[in-house]
């Protein structure tokens, strides 16, 4: 492993050196040559991970501020580099990091599980949608998938499935391979429903955002992917259910809710505190506009008041490591696509592709061509966030010098991550922790992703594309 770990730190090291001593090509300065350098090697580290995602962005961000001044004559200084840490986008994320930590350390979200369960579970098929109900409810306060379906939902579904007698080597079939495998593709669905739904959205909005010029609003985003996203709840847990169909179609779910209701105890304070936050935090961002406030400045008020009322401890947030890691790295990797941006290499690199790409015209079908690329494409990639780091730049200037509408472009890019992940079980953080469970083989999961993939590529260009264009005609994407 230590080899291993050495050999990818070397090949890094020579992305940035090729940088160095091989000339910049015409129309980019030497400064903009070293700094693509080493935001592609950033950018190949997220992948191949010799180390934690924070430590390469912030090893990343101090040869940025060290190469800018050695160009004093640069438009970029030191503090843009630094830009990423006081971006509203890094602290909306990590914000709502902390109100999804305290749906788990409160039990609230156990206990809408069990809640759920007990009204509407009484099928393996309607607990698969009864799954979908409950990642649903959970979706517009935790950016972390991750956390709302490898910690909140998985370990609840997986119970359910021993309780049934399925058992991951003796019995998968009886019940288990379906359920687990379903509860990650409705995770990955409602995770491009809303902005908040998948911390990877809010970096990958603001780097297309700063190719585009163009701003889409909380509720916007919500109106242009929530109503997609439940038609496909609607259909994915039937998909899983006839590919990897149980053998087991009734379950006593009174017994399995009442049980899990009664080991909880009675609602605490601190819930109904959360309930009253969460509800007051999706009006807020719903009306942030009316109110005068960012979705970053409700984010943070939800945040302090979850502190300020007890509701979750300070200990709890500092043990949050995906909230830490998050707003370390996404700081730096916001902060590298700025000082990019202010240097012109995106610029430059859209005039490099209008050279060699002019057989794309503007039009719907080039947003088809680069979306499916961008679907294929998640195959190499088990981190949606290195991908969006890595790959929605690109795309976003391939659509940007084709003329091709922006806006419609930027939604078919930004909603792709998500379920584009779908069709490995690596696709995400949340795959490994659910595929180790030992109930799916990968020829089933492939084949139910795959299918699942392909449906929402359909659904969002047939269905999708008309549909965002009524709502950027009448203004709604900025409400």
């Amino acid at each position: 492993m230590l080899k291993s770990n050495v050999l990818k730190t070397i090949l890094l090291a020579v992305i940035i050196l090729l940088s160095i001593f091989i000339p910049p090509p015409d129309g980019l300065t030497k400064e903009a040559w070293i700094l693509a350098g080493i935001y592609l090697s950033a950018i190949v580290g997220l992948v191949i991970k010799p180390y934690p995602e924070p430590v390469i962005m912030l090893v990343a961000v101090a040869l940025t501020c060290f190469t800018v001044t050695k160009f004093p004559d640069s438009p970029v200084k030191s503090m843009d580099v630094l830009s990423g840490y006081a971006s509203g986008t890094t602290w909306l994320v990590f914000s709502a990091f902390t109100l999804s930590a305290a749906f788990v350390t409160t039990g609230l979200g156990k206990r809408l599980a069990y809640w759920f369960i007990l009204k509407f579970g009484s099928t393996t098929l309607r607990l698969g949608y009864v799954t979908a109900l409950l990642d649903l409810v959970l979706a517009p306060a935790t950016p972390s998938n991750t956390a709302r379906a490898g910690g909140v939902v998985f370990p609840i579904i997986n119970s359910i499935a021993t309780v049934l007698g399925s058992t991951p080597k003796e019995t998968p079939c009886k019940a288990g391979r379906y359920l687990m495998v379903n509860v990650y593709m409705v995770t990955k669905t409602t995770s491009y429903m809303f902005l908040t739904g998948f911390a990877g959205n809010a970096l990958a909005l603001q780097l297309i955002s700063d190719i585009f010029h163009i701003h889409i609003s909380w509720i916007g985003w919500m109106l242009a992917g929530a109503p997609l996203g439940l038609l496909m709840l609607c259909i994915i847990p039937y998909i899983c259910y006839r590919i990897a169909s149980p053998e087991i179609k009734e379950i006593d779910n009174v017994a399995i809710a009442t049980n899990g209701l009664q080991s909880l105890g009675a609602m605490s304070l601190k819930e109904k505190g959360l309930v009253v936050i969460f509800i007051a935090a999706l009006l807020g961002w719903i009306f942030s506009r009316h109110l005068g406030l960012t979705e970053s400045a409700v984010a943070i008020i939800a945040m302090g008041a979850a502190l300020l009322f007890n509701i979750i401890g300070w200990s709890d947030v500092q043990k949050n490591k995906g909230g830490w890691n998050t707003l370390m790295w996404y700081g730096g990797i916001i902060g590298l696509s700025a000082t990019l941006s202010k240097e012109g290499f995106f610029r430059w690199l859209a005039d490099f592709l209008s050279a060699h790409l002019d057989f794309l015209s503007a039009g719907n079908m080039t947003i088809v061509i680069i979306v499916f690329l961008s679907v294929l494409v998640r195959y190499f990639f088990a981190s949606g966030g290195a991908y969006v780091a890595a790959m929605v730049p690109v795309f976003a200037t391939v659509g940007l010098v084709t003329g091709t509408a922006p806006v419609l472009l930027a939604l078919a890019i930004l909603f792709s991550n998500s379920y584009g992940g779908c069709i490995t079980h690596y696709g995400g953080a949340a795959g490994p922790i659910i595929f180790a469970a030992g109930y799916n083989d990968i020829k089933s999961w492939w084949s139910i992703g795959t299918v699942v993939a392909l449906c929402t590529f359909l659904i969002h260009m047939v269905c999708g594309i008309p549909w965002w264009g009524f709502l950027l005609q009448h203004g709604m994407l900025q409400f």
